[in-house]
This record gives C-alpha cells, structure tokens and sequence, in this order.
C-alpha cells in the first residue's frame, strides 16, 4: 500500500466520506461501522465465489475462505504496518547463539540415527521460475551437473538415509502454481530412500485496491490465474495442520521439522543443530523455534533482522518499520544478523499454538498491477514471524555458507563455477579458495536475466576462485576457459559488443568500448 494511506482511508472514501467532511468521519464508531460494513461486504462477495464451485469441494474452501476473511478483517484493523520503535529493546546476550559453540553428536550411528528419525525436512516450493525466464516450478530449473534444486534435496536426504539407516521425510510445500508439475516431477524419485509427501498451501483472491473487493468472478482457478495468489510462506502452519502431516509426524515420534526455501542450496540438515535441539546438548526448558541468521553485509540490508520486543524475540522485517527509522534498520553496526529462512520448529508446539489460535503474524500487504491494468493487493504473511509465539525461541548465527539463495543469474554464475563442488546433493566451497565469502557478482538485466540468455553467453563458467568483485553489463560474451581474479568490471555501451577471448586471465580490470572477435 502507497506509504500514508491506511486501510480505514479506502474504506471511508469507500463509503463516500471525503478527508475533507469533518463529523461523523472522525468518530470512531463510524470507523468501527465502516470497519464491520468492509469485512461484511467481503464475506458476502466470498460466498458469492463459493457458490459458483462444486458442492463437494465446498466444504474444505470455505475453511480456506474462512482464514482469508479472517486476515482481511486483521488488515483493516491495523493502523499501519510500522511498529513502535521506542519498544525495541536490547537482545539479551543469550538471544542468539554463536554456531561454532554447538557441539557435533558424538559419531555412533545409533545415537545420530535416533536423532534423524525425530526430523522432517520441508522444503518451501512454492514459486515458480518465471523471473529466470523458466516455465514451471522454480526446483525444477538445473543448477549444477544438470541436477535440479529437487534433484540436489533428494540426494542430500537420501544419503542422510543410506549413511545412518534412517527415515528422514521430504515434504513439499506447493502452491496452486506449482502443484500439478511438482505431482508429476516426483514421481521419478520412487527407488530412492527417501519418503516424498506434498501439500498445498492456500490459495487467496486478490483484492481490488479501489473497492477492497476479490476480484475473481468465481472460483474457476485455472480460468484467471491472475486473480488469486499464494499468501505467503506463514500460511504453512495451518496448511501443514489441515494437510494431516503434522498429525502424523507426531504420531510418529517426530518432534521438528527443518524449514527451508528450496532454492536455499545452503540449507542442509545440520547434525549439530539438530543436536542442541533433539540429541545430547538438548536443553531442559525445549526450544521451540530456531531462526537460522547470518551476519548482515551491505548487500543485506533489506533483509529481515532479529530484535527483542515486549520480552519476546521475534523477526522485524523492512515493511513494518517507520520511514524515519529506514537508515538504522540498514545498518550493520545496529541491526548486525538477517534472516536465513532456515527455521527449525517443535511440532508439537507448531499444534499447541493452532489449537489455543495464538499464532499471530504481521501482515505484509502486497502491492501488485494485472496486466489489464486493474491495481490489486494481495495480503501475505511470513513463516519467521511467528517466532514470538512460541516459548524458548533462540537465533543461531551460522556461516554464510548455509545462506546460499539463487534468486538471478548471478547467483547461478557462483553455484554452476568451480567455486564448489557437488558432494551427496550438497554444495561444499573449494578448499582452494582463500576467503569464505563468495564474490560479489552483478550481472545486466538486460543481457543476463534469463537463464538460457544467460548460458548462451558463457562458453563455460570462468574459473572465479580468486574472484573478489564482478560488474557485466551490456552486450558481454565469454569464450572457454576465461579466469577472472580480484575485481573486474566490463561495460559495453549501447551498441557496442564485447567478446573476452577464450583463454583470457582479467585480474584487477575494467573493460569498456566494443572488441569484437569473428571466425574467419
């Protein structure tokens, strides 16, 4: 939503009162009626939708529609997204463990496989990978010696399994996007050791930002994908519960689940994690949520941190913070973790908050234009900020090494590179590099952005193992065998062509203007 306007300011215009009208607009009771009226017009349009589906399906889309109401009726409440700076408080030293003072497992088999058969492992999935300029779910685009994000998860668990004769589960969590692929995708891991379970997560109309109305005409999903949205990866908790997974993992003696975005090729089960949690170095009072963060860079600043608020430990994201204080919720002296997004959660305490409906999560509203032009919100919430609702929650601060998203090209360019190796579906960074931060890499949208672009221009993957820093942009292609050390730049203008010669070594270089190299 544009900064300064707030839900109840649509609402009231809505109901034809203008800023400039003085009583009874500034009563609230008017704006408790108009609030009412709002979530009663919503409700009826919903229902209105639920009637245009088959009766069957009735009954377990009204329970979705029921949640969606129930977020709408939270939005308009709020006052606004920004929180109340003067309540952060200090993080007590304890808030945020130090990774290297965990302690490994002693290596008996028996002891780390009891502790593996206490996991599940969830891999977020539900995005596709259009921004890469892939059809179909984002798992499935190749990264590394033709193996795919889901082909790397498999082999990961799958040797987890073998190793310590256990029975760690995959689970999936998809969207109304992905579904249908992901059913087919799997089916071609069947002889592997590893038990592959799926579910949906929810899926929300957009709202109209003009009369706060769905915008769908019924629910004919398939029909007008645009006009309804997966609300974020905080809809697991529930989606999880009504799935029957999380009943039936309890009842299976599983006590956590390891959640991960499945582009995360950092995010592996790690034992000694798992062991503060389930094994030897368990505390006496349980904890009940890990939240994953690594130290902030620059190149972090908009990512999630962790503060103390109201006694409770909990994530701040960039969106709940007030203008004013933008610059101190950048810095790095101030605000000195991010988020991961690899949470670690007890199930039962993931049952116990649904059932006594604790779970509570700030709303991320969600600006969005449809290609007929029609301006939508979509209203989200985020799987870490449910952090506060849970007892013992803790921060571990990891290496950067468990942070390692694919969002572009430039991340593709560091995973596809001899940068690392590949070792049982996981990527381990060369020994040969001399520093454990990986280069920092921009590459063009416009020549870069999509993945076959981005293939086309690399004969194959310059050696960046001295790579400190890499600026592409313009109209850039690489022959076979280039190596690139310390910090480069190559610019070619509008117009002009670059083409590094195979063979090339660029150390401590910028390269600007047109070379040009033709078969003859």
């Amino acid at each position: 939503m544009p900064s300064g306007i707030r839900p109840i300011d649509v609402l009231l215009e809505r109901a034809g009162v203008r800023g400039h009208q003085r009583a009874p607009s500034d009563s609230k009771e008017f704006h408790e009626v108009t609030k009412r009226d709002a979530l009663r017009l919503l409700e009826h349009d919903v229902d209105r939708l639920l009637e245009t589906t088959e009766k069957a399906r009735q009954p377990a889309l009204k329970a979705e529609m029921g949640r969606f109401a129930d977020l709408f009726g939270r939005f308009i409440q709020e006052e606004g997204p920004a929180l109340d700076w003067n309540k952060i408080q200090k993080l007590p030293e304890n808030a945020v463990m130090n990774y290297s003072n965990l302690k490994s497992p002693q290596n008996e088999q028996n002891e780390i496989r009891n502790m593996l058969d206490k996991l599940v492992v969830i891999k977020l999935n539900g995005g596709l990978g259009t921004s890469m300029g892939c059809h179909g779910p984002k798992s499935v685009i190749p990264v590394r010696s033709d193996l795919t994000f889901l082909d790397l998860t498999v082999q990961q668990i799958e040797h987890l399994n073998k190793t310590y004769d256990a029975n760690v589960p995959l689970v999936l969590m998809n969207s109304f996007n992905t579904d249908e692929d992901t059913e087919k995708i799997v089916r071609k891991y069947k002889g592997f050791r590893v038990q592959i379970h799926t579910f949906n997560q929810s899926c929300f109309p957009r709202i109209s930002r003009e009369h706060y109305l769905p915008v769908a005409k019924d629910f004919d999903v398939e029909k007008d994908m645009e006009a309804w949205y997966p609300p974020g990866h905080g809809d697991f908790y529930d989606t999880f519960r009504n799935s029957g997974l999380l009943k039936k993992f309890i009842e299976e003696g599983r006590e956590y689940c390891f959640l991960s975005n499945i582009d995360n090729l950092g995010a592996t089960v790690d034992l000694n994690i798992l062991n503060k949690l389930v094994g030897e170095e368990r505390a006496t009072t349980p904890v009940e949520f890990v939240m994953e963060v690594t130290d902030k860079t620059r190149a972090d600043v908009k990512g999630g941190t962790l503060i103390q608020m109201e006694n409770k430990l909990r994530l701040l994201e960039i969106a709940q913070v007030p203008p004013e204080h933008v610059d101190d919720f950048k810095s790095v002296k101030t605000f000195k973790f991010f988020n991961t997004n690899n949470i670690w959660a007890n199930l039962a305490a993931i049952d116990r908050v649904l059932r006594e409906r604790t779970l509570n999560m700030e709303i991320i509203v969600n600006n969005k234009t449809l290609e007929n032009g029609t301006r939508v919100i979509q209203l989200e919430t985020a799987v870490g900020a449910a952090m506060k609702c849970f007892d013992g929650a803790i921060g571990i601060n990891v290496p950067r090494s468990r942070f390692l998203p694919v969002k572009k090209s430039s991340d593709l360019l560091l995973v596809m590179s001899n940068l690392y190796t590949l070792k049982n579906g996981s990527l381990v960074m060369s020994p040969q590099r001399m520093f454990p931060t990986t280069p920092l890499v921009k590459l063009g949208e416009n020549h870069f952005s999509k993945v076959k672009e981005f293939l086309g221009r690399f004969a194959n993957i310059p050696d960046i193992i001295e790579l400190d820093h890499l600026t592409v942009s313009g109209d850039v292609t690489f022959g076979r065998g280039v190596s690139l050390r310390g910090t480069v730049i190559i610019i070619a203008n509008h117009g002009d062509r670059i083409d590094i010669p195979a063979g090339a070594i660029l150390e401590n270089k910028i390269v600007s203007g047109n070379m040009r190299i033709l078969d003859h």
